[in-house]
């Protein structure tokens, strides 16, 4: 018995036992269910949620509008991320690609000599003393070229369905990748929208400052003339002029920040370091609604979220394929074209030559390293659902987050603004009593210096608002249509 017959029955075995575990194998795996979200945000009710807008009806300074657009034109990451969406797109191609069957035009030629005392050397060597052989059919000796000109072909037969799980994850992590690229743009209109309004209420809170400035430089003058006829001394005089020059540090401190603001939202433009043109006013600059909407629906919007979901169909898809690649392939080979050992004979119609070629193949020794991707898989799928929870949980915190962070900035405002009513009244007295001698140089200071803490607080409480609103904004999932 020769090994090729050895061999053949090795062979169908392999084939029926392929076929018997098949029915098992190609079973979908079941995926493990995903977490499932309240059905309202504690403390609030549904409503239509602001996310639903596009960021033009939300932002109403048409000089934010504006940086916004420069922004999605030319930011970098944004660009990065459409890259990033074109390699996932020529993945999908491939394996598409990989479904049909592969075409290959070749043009070869070759020669090869035999050894004399050999059975292809002696039977070439034999063959030209046949009377049946034309001149044409006759071998050249001692080296025999071989021309060949055609198409080729070979094709696996999807038959279980892995090429077309592979192509499917391939497909999930394009989608995936285009909701990283909205997940970019959500962030970064969120982010420039920020940078935008710490702009403004850095503007508004130098404007305190320089307001005060020229309050104390008022105090001073008046403090001077005071010790000029008696009434003050050296020492109020100096406290008087040390507040000045703190209030003027101050200045400078919030040139700073303006500064490096600016350098940073200017990064986000995709630009060198230019002034930013902005609003003066804060009135009517942003809708002030606080709306989130049915947390299942809302955080659905959430490009991260949904990445993740395309994510985990993805993994859940290679998990799938790879568990089919346990299974037997069937793979035709073909062959259509010109062969022969005369150039000159190439395209007669006599060296017109084809082949088909079909098998059947079962992993056997390479079974180990198939299980090993099987369980590969198995993990990375199980690591996209575990990552999707943590986004959706994530994503659920930010909301609640904002939502009630929106209330208590708002609670803190209406504090603040009575503070600095008061605050400033008591300004107004204390300057009263001590023009009357009731009230001490010092008690002033300390009354101005509550004054411009309580102004800066109030405009950092009322930035928070809007920062809160904008981030519930990104954490519902707007900023992209």
């Amino acid at each position: 018995m020769t090994i090729k017959h050895k061999i053949a029955p090795y062979l169908l075995t392999v084939g029926l036992l392929g076929g018997l575990s098949g029915c098992k194998l190609t079973q979908p795996i079941q995926q493990k269910q995903a977490i499932e979200t309240p059905e309202a945000f504690q403390g609030f009710s549904d409503s239509t949620g602001i996310a639903e807008l596009k960021w033009d009806k939300v932002f109403k300074d048409k000089k934010l509008l504006a940086l916004i657009d420069t922004a999605l034109a030319n930011n970098l990451d944004l660009k990065m991320a459409m890259q990033r969406i074109e390699m996932a797109r020529t993945s999908v191609r491939m394996r598409k690609a990989a479904i049909l069957p592969s075409v290959q035009a070749e043009v070869s030629g070759g020669a090869r000599k035999f050894g004399d005392y050999t059975m292809d050397g002696v039977g070439n060597y034999d063959t030209n003393f046949s009377t049946n052989l034309d001149d044409d059919r006759l071998l050249p000796a001692p080296i025999l070229p071989d021309y060949f000109v055609g198409l080729k072909s070979s094709w696996e037969v999807d038959i279980w369905g892995k090429l077309k799980n592979r192509r499917k994850g391939a497909l999930y992590r394009l989608l995936a990748t285009e909701k990283a690229r909205q997940a970019i743009t959500t962030g970064l209109v969120a982010e420039v929208a920020q940078l935008y309004y710490d702009l403004v209420f850095l503007d508004t809170e130098l404007d305190i400052i320089r307001k005060n400035i020229i309050l104390q430089e008022t105090a001073v003058e008046t403090i001077t003339i005071q010790k000029e006829g008696g009434r003050a001394n050296e020492l109020g005089v100096r406290q008087f002029a040390a507040q000045l020059l703190n209030t003027k540090s101050l200045e400078v401190q919030f040139l700073q920040k303006i500064n490096d603001t600016e350098n940073r939202l200017n990064v986000l433009l995709g630009r060198f370091p230019e002034k930013i043109d902005r609003s003066t006013s804060l009135e009517q600059t942003i809708a002030l609604n606080a709306e989130a909407g049915i947390p299942a629906s809302m955080l659905s919007r959430r490009p991260d979220v949904q990445q993740s979901l395309f994510m985990l169909s993805s993994y859940y898809a290679d998990q799938q394929a790879a568990q089919l690649a346990l299974l037997p392939s069937l793979n035709i080979t073909a062959l259509l074209g010109f062969n022969a050992f005369k150039s000159n004979l190439l395209f007669s119609p006599g060296s017109l030559a084809y082949n088909a070629l079909g098998g059947l193949t079962a992993p056997v020794i390479n079974r180990i390293a198939l299980k090993s991707e099987l369980k590969r898989a198995e993990a990375q799928s199980q690591e996209a659902l575990l990552a999707y929870n943590k986004v959706v949980l994530t994503s659920f915190q930010e909301v609640s987050t904002s939502l009630k962070r929106i209330q208590y900035t708002k609670r803190i405002s209406d504090f603040k603004k009575q503070e600095v009513q008061v605050l400033q009244q008591a300004v107004a007295t204390s300057q009263d009593l001590f023009l009357g001698g009731y009230a001490t140089y010092l008690e002033i200071i300390m009354a101005q210096k509550s004054v411009i803490e309580a102004e800066l607080t109030l405009a950092e409480v009322q930035k928070e608002q809007y920062f809160a609103l904008i981030e519930l904004y990104r954490s519902l999932g707007g900023g992209w249509e």
